[in-house]
């Protein structure tokens, strides 16, 4: 039986973004997100406003989406309750969050330099994308959320989740950090063949 509530938080499940910036100071960020989601070449963020990733992104336009698969679960979760900026936010510190210099140390994330955008890419992802913004837009005004439009410059992926002529990604293979209703989830196994795979396969191996 169905019933009506208000929920806080609407997480129903997105991929785990690990997202790299530059800081003021030329060192790098790192920060964990799951409010994505990828259309074409480009891709939409939403986060907080306030945040270190955000004022990062703005003032260089340019990061690494670095997606994490499910057995990266440990190290993402040590950037939990972490943040680059210093002072501390007062609505970050009544959560318990704590300023953290060297997001790339505290993970165990490798830094590896990136082809096209200044900020390091983390090296144990299976998949990093390099991506600038082109642009911020308004979202359930008023609000301190940033919606951001990023177009993706450069895409790297471990061959192994590669298939075919190596421009199509196994689905099969790919086995990405899941964040629903703040708890972490891999995926299970495939349910049932998709007839939307075969079309779309064939449109990637004509490229």
């Amino acid at each position: 039986m169905l019933t009506t509530i208000e929920s806080n938080i609407l997480y129903f499940g997105t991929p785990v973004v690990l997202i790299s910036t530059l800081n003021e100071d030329g060192s790098a960020n790192l920060a964990p997100m799951s409010s994505a989601w990828w259309l074409n070449q480009s891709c939409m963020l939403g986060m907080s406003g306030k945040s270190k990733t955000v004022q990062n992104i703005k003032r260089e336009r340019e990061c690494v989406l670095n997606l994490p698969s499910a057995d990266l679960v440990s190290q993402v979760d040590r950037l939990a309750l972490t943040t680059g900026a210093s002072p501390v936010p007062d609505h970050k510190a009544e959560m318990g969050y704590r300023y953290e210099p060297d997001k790339f140390g505290l993970s165990g994330f490798t830094q590896i330099p990136s082809d096209l955008v200044k900020a390091p890419r983390a090296g144990e992802c299976p998949v990093q994308l390099e991506a600038e913004l082109v642009q911020i837009h308004s979202f359930e005004e008023p609000s301190s959320i940033a919606a951001m439009e990023m177009k993706i410059k450069r895409i790297h992926i471990d061959e192994e989740l590669l298939m075919g002529e190596k421009n199509y990604i196994n689905p099969e293979r790919w086995n990405p950090l899941i964040m629903s209703f703040c708890e972490f989830f891999g995926l299970g196994r495939k349910l049932h063949p998709s007839r939307l795979a075969e079309p779309f396969m064939a449109k990637n191996y004509e490229k």
